[in-house]
């Protein structure tokens, strides 16, 4: 009985330890090839970006598209829900489950209006910020402390055209400064695996 309760407790021991190195990585999107290439969803992209340079692939699976990233003992779990942007919460909260990944090793990618294209904002917490799937998140998970990279998209439009803004194509500039960009936001990803939260904010932070 004590061999049966010791195997027991290190089982649980080892399955905590092993949480630990495992991270889930939303990407924030809509599905939809209408939607392919818009700056709301910068979080597919810079996920593709990463699956494509690393060569693994993408399964449909429930509530989203997902593939493993193994990296110096890290197990990366990268998502990009299916539920479109306002129903994000649904498909975090359902892999973080499945995965038995904590709240501290969710990354979630989304876009920014209130910073400049490119800009690197990587947070341990915060509010939505008017994010409609932030927001989501946030109520599925009843918390706001969870780690989020937000990827500045600007804000370069008129009164009442945040929708068609954010909705829109990225332009020929912005194309042109992508690649660095994306090549950025992939070390940013392995940074929060392997060198933490806070080591990754003073890294990457407005860079």
């Amino acid at each position: 009985m004590i061999q049966y309760l010791k195997k027991l407790f290190l089982k649980e021991v080892e399955e905590e330890v092993d949480s630990m190195k495992k991270f889930l990585i939303v990407g924030l999107g809509n599905i939809g090839a209408e939607y392919d290439n818009t700056r709301h969803n910068i979080g597919f992209k810079i996920l593709d970006f990463f699956a494509d340079e690393e060569s693994v692939a993408f399964e449909t699976n429930k509530l989203g598209a997902t593939t493993t990233y193994k990296f110096k003992g890290r197990t990366f779990v990268f998502l990009k829900p299916s539920t479109y942007m306002n129903l994000s919460g649904k498909a975090v909260k359902y892999w973080m489950t499945k995965e038995k990944i904590p709240l501290g090793n969710i990354l979630v990618i989304t876009d920014d209006l209130n910073l400049p294209f490119g800009t690197i904002r990587v947070k341990g917490k915060g509010s939505d910020g008017g994010h409609n799937g932030l927001k989501d998140i946030q109520g599925q998970l009843g918390t706001t402390n969870y780690p989020r990279f937000r990827f500045g998209v600007g804000a370069e439009f008129s009164k009442g055209r945040q929708v068609d803004y954010v909705l829109g194509k990225w332009n020929e500039e912005e194309s042109s400064k992508m690649k660095e960009r994306l090549e950025k936001a992939k070390e940013v990803i392995k940074s929060f695996g392997t060198a933490g939260l806070n080591n990754t904010m003073n890294a990457f932070n407005n860079t």
